[in-house]
């Protein structure tokens, strides 16, 4: 099967760490049996990058017309005007369309973006929304997935985009060992927070991981607030102001995302029945297991099992 074709667009601007996420992910020689990367360009001069420095593309826009993945990594400033030629293309393609952080106002003045919900950079979601308020622009997320149209959050949050399309495409242990590759966590929902309201602090020795990893694993068991700051030493109230000063969150909710994570592993990697899914990661029944993975993902078990296994 030949490898599936990325194009990664390279404007001026371009946010240089945007642009080397997905060729670090695609364009990795561990994932090339997958993937074919090429960055291309509008121009064939050097591209100027957000950071000082320029880049060469390898391709022109004539790579956009082939690709079956478009990605748009981000650009500052983010107020244009666009290269027509490349909103052309955009807006011609039948590619799957994938943005990184500011990359989303691309897609956007594209056309693409209208009647989707999207995301972006949580400090410049005002902006897209008032620029274009055909989108149904969310700040809340680290990435959207519209089918054949896919926005990220800042950042990292590319990251987490990316390999939740390796995800899509290979399924969960291939985009686990490009994680692992990359020394990251190997799956953050789309769903999750673009940020909490406190900083976080640096870790410490003291700190509660082993707490975590503790309970970690044995999430088929009942866990109360009281077993956690037991096995931390801890009251209850000090363990509560610190694992939220560490995490940004409750240990209920942290218990809760930890649950119905392992069930989407399971779901991924096993044949297990879903009322084993359910019992393995401590969500109970299978009625259970349902009501809580509709809540995270908006869709049932079953067919998140089947988009992610394959027929």
């Amino acid at each position: 099967m030949p490898p599936h074709r990325v194009a990664i667009l390279a404007l001026p601007g371009v946010v240089a760490f945007d642009l080397s996420v997905p060729a670090q992910v695609f364009g990795h020689r561990a994932e090339r049996r997958q993937y074919a990367t090429t960055v291309c360009s509008a121009a064939a001069a050097p591209v100027p990058t957000s950071t000082g420095f320029s880049l060469v593309a390898e391709a022109g826009l004539d790579a956009l017309a082939d690709a079956e993945t478009i990605v748009v990594p981000g650009i500052t400033p983010t107020e244009g005007p666009f290269d027509g030629r490349v909103l052309d293309a955009i807006a011609r393609s039948d590619a799957r369309l994938v943005s990184i952080c500011t990359g989303a106002f691309v897609l956007a003045a594209a056309g693409v973006l209208d009647g989707r919900r999207a995301t972006t950079h949580c400090n410049d979601a005002a902006d897209l929304a008032a620029r274009f308020p055909a989108i149904d622009v969310d700040a809340s997320v680290l990435y959207v997935d519209e089918g054949r149209v896919l926005t990220s959050a800042g950042v990292a949050a590319g990251i987490d985009l990316c390999l939740h399309i390796v995800r899509l495409d290979h399924g969960a242990e291939v985009a686990n060992a490009v994680a692992r590759r990359m020394v990251v966590a190997p799956h953050r929902g789309g769903g999750q927070a673009q940020f909490v309201d406190r900083p976080l602090p640096r870790a410490a020795q003291d700190g509660l991981e082993a707490t975590r990893t503790w309970a970690l694993e044995r999430l088929d068991t009942p866990l109360a607030v009281a077993d956690l700051a037991g096995h931390a030493y801890l009251s209850e109230r000090s363990f509560l102001r610190r694992f939220a000063a560490e995490t940004g969150t409750s240990p209920v909710r942290w218990l809760h995302e930890q649950r119905v994570a392992h069930a989407r592993r399971l779901l991924e990697a096993t044949d297990l029945p879903v009322e084993d899914v359910a019992a393995r990661s401590g969500l109970g029944s299978a009625t259970n297991l349902r009501r809580h993975f509709a809540r995270a993902t908006r869709t049932t078990p079953t067919a998140y099992r089947r988009a992610f296994r394959g027929s």
